[in-house]
């Protein structure tokens, strides 16, 4: 009587960690993991080091604008040069330039040489260098995962390793700040590199031919533009992430003032704030693995929109802690879903040929917009107060939403044929033994 329950609890969690099967993932998936901590840590360290420094809260938003810009205007750049050579390459580099970055930070921090503008130089540094990593990393994951129909997985699992390193992270580095120093940090951010190359340097990477194009990067740029903006599925996940990126996920940039000034709390109630939105992300990416297929992911983007709208909304008119920290678990989720899911269908329905162009627009989307969000929510929070620019950042992440659940029976329509083409559908995910709903209108396959 005991099996039937112990089976299914295995076959589910097989299920969840299914593309770790791949050799190639499997490795990506180990060194990734170690070198995200390291990265969190800096990214902990990185401002207290500003702050204790310069006591500037503007300098700290010059040195956040620095890592952040780099990332906008490259990143159509990175798309092409993306699409014109090996992924797996263009990734090796990036994260051999990244070691370097933090080993300089961390050699300036610990002989207590460091200035302000070390600092924005390398924080600019690193901001190209994730201009074309971020895009080469998101389309080198469906070449590492054979089967199409364990895509949405692996980017699960992408998430579920980078939550997990955001709540690791910055405990790691508290401890650290408090005992050792920033440098430290940065040292152990360049060590925790070494093993994402290594793991790369491992992996067996079949040569795959790219084929020489003769045409300028403005005539392929402008392809990509047209591409990405003239099929309608890919143009609506792009412009509805653009939204929620833009106007909904800069309540990270208040947070803290929400923390002290509404909450009336210090240090410690910003990190249980952002730790429980981590931790519903966490959530978020562990739902998106255990599902056996990547069908239906169309309902999830609106849905998970509005999740992460209604919770900003809640939370521009509370000011009970523990209220707040269940809003934040669902801000988290929300906020999670509708990201991975969006990549999952982009990274499905787009031709291999431009999954770099078009990944550089859904960085653009995510990460591009942050510094003009950040911009736009502390100018609303100093002239109309915190609760109403998360008030706005909720309503437009709602309406957005609203406006993509309306097309979205016409993205279905689009979109079968291709899911069709490629063989994803309910016949297919059955090798999982997971019983699901018959095929047919094009209703079920987004």
């Amino acid at each position: 009587m005991e099996e039937a329950p112990k089976s299914n609890i295995f076959l589910k969690f097989k299920i969840m960690f299914r593309s770790l099967q791949y050799r190639n993932y499997r490795l990506f998936f180990s060194g990734q993991s170690v070198s995200l901590i390291g990265t969190w840590m800096q990214r902990i360290a990185m401002p207290w080091l500003v702050y204790h420094m310069t006591g500037s809260a503007f300098l700290l938003g010059v040195v956040g604008f620095a890592g952040q810009i780099p990332t906008f205007l490259l990143a159509p750049v990175a798309g092409v040069i993306t699409d014109r050579f090996s992924r797996y390459k263009v990734l090796l580099i990036t994260q051999i330039i990244s070691l370097i970055q933090a080993f300089i930070l961390a050699i300036l921090a610990l002989t207590g040489v460091i200035q302000i503008w070390h600092i924005v130089l390398l924080s600019s540094i690193l901001g190209c260098v994730n201009a074309f990593d971020v895009p080469s990393r998101h389309s080198f994951v469906i070449e590492m995962v054979e089967k199409k129909e364990d895509l949405g997985n692996a980017i699960a699992l992408n998430s579920m390793m980078f939550n997990g390193a955001r709540i690791i992270g910055p405990s790691i580095a508290g401890i650290m700040l408090a005992t050792t120093g920033e440098g430290v940090c940065f040292l152990i951010n360049a060590i925790s590199y070494i093993f994402v190359i290594a793991s790369l340097l491992m992996m067996h990477v079949p040569k795959k031919e790219i084929a020489r194009k003769e045409t300028r990067m403005f005539m392929e740029l402008k392809e990509g533009f047209d591409y990405t903006f003239g099929f309608a599925p890919i143009k609506h996940l792009i412009i509805l992430l653009a939204v929620v990126n833009l106007m909904g996920s800069s309540y990270q940039v208040l947070m803290p003032v929400f923390a002290k000034e509404i909450l009336h709390g210090g240090s410690d109630t910003f990190g249980f704030l952002m730790g429980a939105a981590g931790i519903g992300a966490l959530l978020g990416a562990a739902y998106l693995a255990s599902r056996e297929s990547i069908l239906r992911l169309g309902r999830i983007v609106p849905a998970s929109a509005t999740l992460f709208g209604v919770g900003l909304i809640m939370l521009a008119f509370t000011n009970f802690f523990p209220a707040t920290l269940a809003l934040m678990i669902f801000i988290g989720l929300g906020l999670m879903l509708n990201t991975a899911s969006s990549n999952t269908i982009l990274q499905t329905i787009t031709d291999d040929d431009k999954r770099g162009r078009v990944m550089s627009f859904y960085m653009m989307a995510i990460m591009g917009t942050a510094p003009f969000g950040s911009l736009l929510a502390g100018s609303m929070a100093k002239l109309f107060g915190t609760r109403f620019a998360i008030l706005v950042g909720g309503v437009a992440s709602v309406a957005g939403a609203l406006v993509f659940l309306r097309k979205l029976p016409k993205l279905k329509t689009l979109v079968k044929p291709l899911y069709d083409r490629m063989d994803i559908n309910p016949a297919a995910a059955a090798e999982l033994q997971i019983k699901l709903e018959p095929a047919g209108e094009a209703a079920d396959i987004i």
